[in-house]
């Protein structure tokens, strides 16, 4: 895992105040720029490159202190090459006028009844935390503009309430934001959207992120919020697959934290319709943008898509093709030899990869009994046509994944023959044999394989 990422060794343009700070001496330098951090984020940077992410800002978060800080490192991911586009909310900047103003309103995040009044404060509240914005991306160098893009229509009336001047997202101008994005201009969207004729209605930021991340194909949605990311039977989430979450939301929305519901609820959408990570994180954290993003442990909570969908459990049906899938890997003596009997006994512990319904590749997953923090992946095998293709590792990922869901913390992998892949591509370490259980560690000295013991951490 890469060390925490200094935002400061690629540019330093903002200090605490927002304003520019004057340069730093060169020992100051020295002690920022760190050769874990160049490692680190470097690693990340051809992943990313050329890639839209859609920022999500809390209105919470324009107003606090951290904000000229998460500026700073949104320059310095469009110095990266990343596409970037500002989504911003105004609840905190729309109860702030209802206090000072003495004016009720109907609703402060966009989800609920806006009436006239709330709409009014609601327009100039955007003004505000739109400013703000366009202020801290110019002390940043940055070129920005505030666009007209999202067309709206009115939510209408929902269990017989009218909705008034809430609106939904009709369509979205893609064409005129790629060319912002094009000319190296960073998008400013505001909650605010306008109707065929041109009046102005609320929208949902929450949503109005997801609908910009599947209009302009986005690879990330970065929710900045004002809570440590999403919060599940009082417990933070720091990963959970759209399945899951989707499941919560549909049958167990209790267990969600008030404040989570509507990111939770929006990062489903925003998957569903074809983007492949959500980030959910506290934007008061000090670099926790770039460590969100440039480290494989983050600081918030991500949710993810199924990016496994070839691959599913293996069934009695299966026991022949996987079988035969492995003959050749049993005789190089890459895998240990396994009757067909001895398969369809342990059938459940199989998961395969299908390519238009053909097994291609297979992976065994066991947890020990008498161990259940510990998970061992083996049987692994892909057929060498599609070799060179990702396949391995994604089933080693895959098999990581329900290991870690099922409460494991610790991955083994005993190898002879491909360490290399286990050790270079998924990240698995060398151990001692002695970590074995002992049932384990027994039938692995009585095999006479000498097999090379791995190690990963979930």
């Amino acid at each position: 895992m890469p060390d925490k990422i200094a935002p400061h060794f690629l540019m330093s343009t903002s200090n605490g105040n927002g304003s520019p700070p004057s340069s730093p001496p060169a020992s100051a330098i020295a002690t920022t720029i760190k050769p874990t951090d160049l490692r680190g984020i470097l690693k990340y940077v051809p992943r990313f490159q050329g890639q839209i992410f859609i920022i999500a800002i809390d209105g919470g978060i324009i107003a606090d202190d951290n904000f000229s800080n998460i500026l700073v490192d949104i320059a310095v991911l469009r110095s990266l090459g990343i596409k970037v586009v500002l989504v911003h909310g105004i609840g905190h900047q729309l109860r702030e006028l209802s206090v000072i103003r003495n004016i009720p309103i109907t609703n402060a995040d966009g989800a609920g009844i806006t009436d006239a009044a709330t709409l009014d404060l609601a327009i100039r509240a955007s003004s505000r935390a739109s400013h703000a914005l366009i202020e801290a991306l110019t002390q940043n160098l940055l070129k920005c503009a505030t666009t007209n893009a999202v067309r709206a229509l009115p939510l209408g009336i929902i269990k017989g309430v009218d909705q008034q001047f809430t609106g939904k997202v009709d369509r979205i101008d893609k064409d005129f934001l790629s060319e912002l994005i094009d000319r190296q201009v960073v998008p400013i969207v505001s909650p605010i959207g306008f109707g065929p004729d041109g009046r102005s209605l609320r929208i949902n930021s929450d949503l109005l992120a997801a609908e910009l991340a599947e209009a302009l194909h986005a690879t990330k949605v970065l929710y900045l919020a004002l809570s440590p990311g999403l919060e599940i039977d009082g417990h933070i989430r720091r990963e959970i697959s759209i399945e899951a979450l989707n499941k919560i939301v549909q049958d167990e929305p209790a267990r969600l934290a008030e404040d989570s519901r509507s990111k939770a609820v929006h990062a489903i959408k925003a998957i569903e319709t074809g983007t492949p990570r959500v980030h959910i994180l506290d934007g008061r954290i000090f670099d926790g943008l770039l460590n969100e993003i440039f480290s494989s442990e983050g600081v918030g909570s991500l949710v993810y898509g199924n990016d496994y969908q070839q691959i599913r459990k293996a069934r009695k049906s299966d026991v022949r093709l996987i079988h035969n899938l492995t003959r050749n890997a049993v005789r190089r003596e890459e895998l240990i030899h396994r009757t067909q009997q001895a398969i369809e006994k342990n059938i459940d512990q199989f998961f395969v990869f299908e390519v238009d319904e053909n097994i291609i590749a297979c992976v065994t997953l066991y947890f020990y009994p008498d161990r259940p923090q510990i998970a061992e992946v083996g049987s692994l095998y892909v057929m060498p046509f599609y070799n060179n293709r990702g396949i391995g590792k994604k089933m080693v990922d895959f098999a990581g994944m329900v290991a870690k869901e099922r409460g494991a913390t610790t991955l083994l992998a005993l190898s002879t023959q491909n360490f290399g892949f286990f050790s270079n591509v998924c990240g698995f370490e060398e151990t001692s044999k002695e970590i074995l259980p002992e049932a384990r560690h027994r039938s692995h000295e009585e095999s006479g394989r000498n097999a090379k013991v791995l190690l990963k951490q979930l």
